[in-house]
């Protein structure tokens, strides 16, 4: 059964073909820049990669070209499904979902929770259904995993009606991801999934840390929103509220613009003043630049601080797990965040560590109590793997 996975941004278009259930992958590929003149379609077929780049006006026109050079649909392959990543579900939804009329309602209502996500993901939705008549539509929401996190871990201590009339709560975000990873670790344990407890960190441009307690999300960084938590690549993370009424009482900053500087503008760029890329922060301290430095010691000791928050919280931990595109690649950052933690179980093997980039390992020393494990992130599978269990026929 082929089943398209798709991550509608924006401006852009993921997307990833698999042959199911072997889990084959069969094309990979992205469109950037939908609607901004010269848009570019990459894609990979086994080893050869393939790249052409025109003018595409909208996510339709978009689709219609990425289905047309993969060749699938219209005289190529059936395609037996369509996964969506759908970043918020809110409460209403504790799993992947066929979609319907329903579903898509409540997709747009829960626009007003990720503004920047939800609305393109609904459009990668629509677009297809069009492209692709009588195919199924499936939605893997970012938020799903997380909605087994109690009342005590996901209430903010704000007036209860803000809960009740808005949906003001903690969600959490990357929900995907930390399942996957959180999988993955418990066969690398040796473990049931049901009797595992990690603490996975998804540290990319985006980050979140998550406590695992018996294969459920008991807590979670990112919150209404995916600003909430760590330090990140443009986002500032957790603040003092009250920042946000000083900046506007001091500097006269509109809400609108506070907002974008603390999406946009924070986090390891506004830091550093350099870039929000790991890669050419830890560049930049190596030749001395000490706002660079500043703010790599930051980002560790905002992941080393939820670490040790979840660590109380769940009490036994088999495994810290580090994935996505900082936590797979940075051995200098797993190193920073994991100095000091002896006393608490968590000893590195820096030999390990140093060689673990990108590929599933054990970095932890033989004495570590608690186990030190990298595993690249694979959200494409886990959307292929839910789609599959949820349209397959019979």
């Amino acid at each position: 059964m082929k089943i398209l996975v798709l991550n509608a941004g924006s401006s852009s278009i993921k997307f990833e073909l698999f042959d199911m259930p072997a889990e084959t992958i069969e094309v990979r590929g992205l469109l950037q820049r939908i609607g901004e003149g010269e848009s570019q379609l990459g894609w990979k077929v086994g080893d050869e990669s393939r790249k052409l780049a025109r003018p595409v006006a909208d996510h339709a026109a978009g689709l219609r070209w990425i289905l047309d050079e993969i060749g699938v649909g219209g005289a190529g392959p059936a395609i037996g499904a369509v996964g969506h990543r759908v970043v918020h579900g809110g409460e209403a939804f504790a799993d992947t979902v066929l979609i319907t009329p329903e579903v898509e309602r409540a997709i747009e209502k829960h626009a007003a929770l990720a503004p920047l996500h939800n609305p393109p993901n609904l459009l990668g939705i629509r677009v297809a259904r069009e492209l692709l008549p009588g195919v199924p539509q499936v939605a893997v929401f970012d938020t799903a995993f997380h909605q087994t996190v109690p009342p005590h871990a996901y209430l903010y201590p704000l007036p209860y009606e803000l809960y009740t009339e808005l949906g003001v709560r903690r969600y959490g975000f990357h929900g995907t991801s930390h399942r996957y990873v959180a999988e993955r670790a418990a066969v690398m344990l040796g473990r049931p999934f049901a009797q595992t407890n990690v603490i996975t960190c998804h540290l990319g441009n985006g980050a979140s840390v998550t406590a695992v307690a018996g294969g459920k999300s008991v807590d979670t960084s990112m919150g209404l929103t995916p600003l909430e938590g760590l330090a990140m690549g443009t986002r500032s993370g957790d603040i003092d509220p009250a920042i946000l009424p000083f900046l506007e009482r001091v500097r006269g900053m509109k809400l609108s613009e506070i907002d974008s500087m603390l999406n946009k503008k924070s986090g390891l760029l506004g830091l550093s003043g350099l870039s929000n890329d790991m890669r050419a922060l830890l560049s930049a301290e190596a030749e001395g630049h000490a706002r660079a430095k500043v703010a790599l010691d930051v980002f560790a000791y905002r992941v080393k601080k939820y670490i040790g928050s979840y660590l109380a919280a769940l009490g036994e931990v088999h495994a810290v797990v580090f994935t996505a595109g900082v936590g797979e690649n940075a051995a200098p950052i797993r190193e920073r965040i994991l100095t000091g933690l002896a006393p608490l179980g968590i000893e590195l093997d820096l030999d390990r560590n140093a060689r673990a980039i990108g590929v599933e390992a054990d970095i932890a020393t033989p004495a570590s109590r608690t186990r030190v494990l990298v595993v690249p992130t694979r959200e494409e599978l886990a959307i292929a793997r839910d789609t599959y269990r949820v349209a397959r026929p019979g």
